[in-house]
C-alpha cells in the first residue's frame, strides 16, 4: 500500500519534531497541512519549499490552538481544501515548570488547551471522513510524561497522561473502521530548547558541554543519547504503514529506557 497522495495534518510542524515528521512524510509523497507559530509569510514560504522540494500539495495555517472556534474553522478549511485528513499528527505542545502551589492558572489552562483539548478537537473533526473512507491514521505525540511524572510539571503531565487515555478510547471506537490511533512517548529529544538547557547547566556547574549533556540525559534515562527528531518522524511513518495496521491503542516509548526503570 502506498501512502503517496494521502493528506497529513501536523500541528506544531514549523520546528522540532513536527517539522522533522513533515519532511519524513513528504518524502513519501504525502500532502501536508502545516501548522505552527510562524507568520503567514514565513509559513507560506515553508509550504512553498515543501511543494518545490517534494512535489506535493501543501497548506499552512497559524491558528491559535487555544481558540476552540478558530481551531474548528481551521480544521473545516483544511478538510475542504485538501479533501480529507488521512493522517493526523497531534504534535503541538507548550511547557511551564512550577510547583502546584504557585502554578499560574493561566499557564495550566493554556497547556491543557494546546496539549490536550486541541487534539480532541482535531480528532473529532478528522475521524468522520476517515470512517467514511475506511482508512485513517492518528498519531498523538505524547511524552514519557504521559507514562511517568516529574516534579513541577503538573499541567504537562496531566495533559500528556490525558493524551494517552484519549488515544486508547479513540482506538477502541475506531478499531472496526480501518483507523489506528497511537501515541508516541519521547524522552529527551535533540532540539534547540534542550541545547539551551545543556549550555546553561554547563555554565552553572562548571562542566564542558559534553559533560553537561551526559549529566542531563542520564539523570532520567539509561541510554546516554538523545532521540533525533527524525527518529520520531520515522516512527510516525511506520505507524502509518500497512505493517503497523494492527498496532492501535498503544503508547510507544522512544525514551532510552527512561520508563523501563
Amino acid at each position: 500500500m502506498t501512502l503517496k497522495g494521502k493528506v497529513s495534518l501536523i500541528t506544531g510542524s514549523t520546528s522540532g519534531i513536527g517539522l522533522a515528521t513533515a519532511h519524513v512524510l513528504a518524502e513519501q509523497g504525502i500532502n501536508l497541512v502545516l501548522h505552527g507559530l510562524a507568520s503567514d509569510a514565513e509559513g507560506n514560504k515553508l509550504a512553498q519549499q515543501f511543494q518545490q522540494n517534494y512535489g506535493i500539495e501543501t497548506l499552512f495555517d497559524n491558528t491559535d490552538l487555544k481558540d476552540e472556534t478558530a481551531l474548528i474553522a481551521f480544521m473545516d478549511n483544511a478538510i475542504e481544501q485538501m479533501g480529507a485528513i488521512d493522517i493526523l499528527v497531534n504534535n503541538a505542545g507548550i511547557q511551564h515548570t512550577e510547583s502546584i502551589d504557585t502554578f499560574p492558572a493561566s499557564k495550566w489552562n493554556d497547556i491543557i488547551a494546546i496539549n490536550l483539548s486541541a487534539a480532541f478537537h482535531t480528532m473529532q473533526k478528522s475521524i468522520p471522513k476517515m470512517r467514511e473512507q475506511g482508512w485513517g491514521r492518528i498519531v498523538n505525540i505524547a511524552s514519557v510524561h504521559g507514562l511517568v511524572a516529574s516534579a513541577n510539571k503538573s499541567a504537562y503531565c496531566a495533559a500528556k497522561h490525558g493524551i494517552v487515555g484519549l488515544t486508547k478510547v479513540a482506538a477502541l471506537e475506531c478499531a472496526e473502521h480501518g483507523i489506528t490511533v497511537n501515541a508516541i512517548c519521547p524522552g529527551w529529544v535533540d532540539t534547540p530548547l534542550i541545547n539551551n538547557q545543556i549550555n546553561a547547566m554547563a555554565g552553572n556547574d562548571k562542566l564542558t558541554v559534553k559533560q553537561a549533556k551526559y549529566k542531563l540525559i542520564t539523570a532520567k534515562q539509561a541510554l546516554p543519547e538523545m532521540t533525533d527528531p527524525l527518529q520520531v518522524g520515522e516512527l510516525v511513518l511506520f505507524l502509518c504503514s500497512n505493517t503497523a495496521r494492527t498496532i492501535t491503542g498503544s503508547a510507544i516509548p522512544i525514551d532510552g529506557a527512561w520508563t523501563a526503570q
